[in-house]
């Protein structure tokens, strides 16, 4: 006599879900690769932003001129002499040493450091003299490829290393004001100037050459710094 058993078995139901969740899953695969694409594509853009800022940054804690550094004005840089900049900011026509608006007592801020009629004017030609960089406008023409790779060990799983390019560029921009009036409002214009000014713009463009729609942007940073000589701090003495 046998004996037959039953065996637990897929219904045909369950085998038709199983195979509908599959499809689901693999549906939505391509979306979720692409998601995670555009997330680092994102945190590389990042990346070259923050890279960006703190070239700015860099280029802002540097001497304004060239000029401002010769002879005996080197511990204390004078406003130096403009051929295109606002009348206003010139020499005071009462005190042939200091910016009208300014404390004719005060030992900063001047044209003459020192008092002995030696003026110095801002460089016609900007760009790097020699090897030395020492000024803002040193840094003109500046272009360096930010290789996120070499900055971190997350770096490496980036698609795109090398080709993330920064460019550096200063000019003088229209000083123009109504400096003369009680209250002003200054908007500046990043139009280059023919001639020297009162203002250096730096201007920080980041750009790829990757091909990749995510990073295919042109990020622009800006900022400006005057020729406003420099400040000492006070001290007082002891007897």
């Amino acid at each position: 006599m046998r004996i037959y058993r039953q065996r637990a078995a897929i219904a045909m139901i369950e085998l038709i879900f199983s195979i509908v969740i599959m499809g689901i899953v693999m549906l939505s695969a391509p979306m979720l690769i692409s998601t995670a694409v555009k997330s680092t594509s994102v945190a590389l853009q990042q990346e070259g932003i923050n890279e960006a800022a703190a070239r700015l940054n860099l280029v802002m804690t540097y001497e304004w001129d060239e000029n401002a550094l010769q002879g005996v004005c080197q511990s204390q840089p004078p406003i130096l002499t403009t051929t295109a900049g606002d009348s206003e900011l010139n020499v005071s026509a009462s005190d042939p040493y200091v910016r009208a608006g300014t404390d004719p007592g005060q030992t900063s801020h001047r044209f003459d450091c020192l008092r002995n009629n030696r003026y110095y004017a801002a460089s016609t030609a900007l760009g790097k003299e020699g090897n030395l960089t020492n000024d803002i406008d040193d840094f003109d023409g500046n272009t360096a490829l930010l290789d996120i790779a070499s900055s971190g060990t997350g770096g490496k799983d980036y698609i795109e290393r090398s080709t993330v390019q920064i460019n550096t560029a200063t000019q003088y921009i229209s000083d123009t004001a109504n400096y003369a009036g009680s209250s002003f409002s200054f908007a500046p214009s990043f139009s280059a100037s023919p001639g020297t000014t009162n203002i250096k713009a730096i201007t920080v463009t980041l750009t790829s050459t990757s091909g990749v729609d995510e990073l295919e942007k042109t990020i622009v940073l800006r900022a400006f710094s005057s020729n406003a000589g420099s400040y000492h701090y006070h001290k007082d003495f002891m007897p």
